[in-house]
């Protein structure tokens, strides 16, 4: 039997900094929860941040992820065409999105349904964990829970510039290395992706 399948579309953008900063940004237009985003962040000593919008979110995201502190924050996301503006307590984060390249051009084409599929997902496991080291679409997530990701397109990260707790990261970087929140990390190149995530509830949870 399986449990409880949690869905979240939209859109995962992560970003590196000079500093040694990565930031990971899900902005969820649609979700169990409602609209909401959030801000996952690590530091260049690893310390590993969630900037969340409420109490609820945060206890979720926090069972199914791992971070060293949680704090609840308005978060909002502003887009304008190929510009994102996010605003998370201490952060505010702008970044600008380039062109598809090939591979988002792919990616548009898989269709809504097969985004759902936790088959679909293990299928493209080794294709986008040789093409993309780091990057996994399928995997564990907190205790008892299952996680997949469906890809739906992609546009890199041409530029962002981020100030956080008043200091300015520097300019933009690789996302490097890897970020540790869950099973699997955000592409090292910095990019936007357009995403289903599907998070299976433990049969404790049911």
């Amino acid at each position: 039997m399986t449990g409880e399948r949690l869905r979240f579309d939209g859109w995962i953008a992560g970003v590196g900094t000079a500093s040694g900063t990565r930031l990971v940004v899900g902005h969820w237009p649609r979700s169990p929860f409602g609209a909401f985003s959030d801000v996952m962040v690590e530091h260049r000593d690893g310390e590993r941040v969630l900037l969340a919008p409420s109490r609820r979110i945060a206890d979720f995201v926090a069972a199914t992820y791992r971070f060293d502190r949680i704090e609840v924050v308005p978060v909002t996301v502003t887009v304008a065409g190929d510009t994102w503006l996010v605003e998370a307590g201490p952060l505010r984060l702008r970044l600008r999105t380039g062109r598809r390249s090939a591979l988002g051009v792919l990616l548009s084409a898989v269709p809504a349904p097969l985004a759902l599929s936790p088959v679909w997902a293990a299928l493209c496991d080794v294709p986008a964990r040789l093409l993309m080291p780091g990057v996994r679409t399928l995997g564990r997530a907190g205790p008892g829970r299952r996680e997949w990701y469906g890809a739906r397109g992609l546009r890199p990260v041409v530029a962002a510039d981020a100030v956080l707790d008043g200091a300015d990261l520097g300019p933009l970087s690789p996302l490097d290395p890897p970020v540790a929140f869950g099973f699997g990390s955000a592409p090292r190149g910095p990019c936007l992706v357009r995403v289903t995530t599907t998070v299976e509830l433990g049969s404790a949870e049911r």
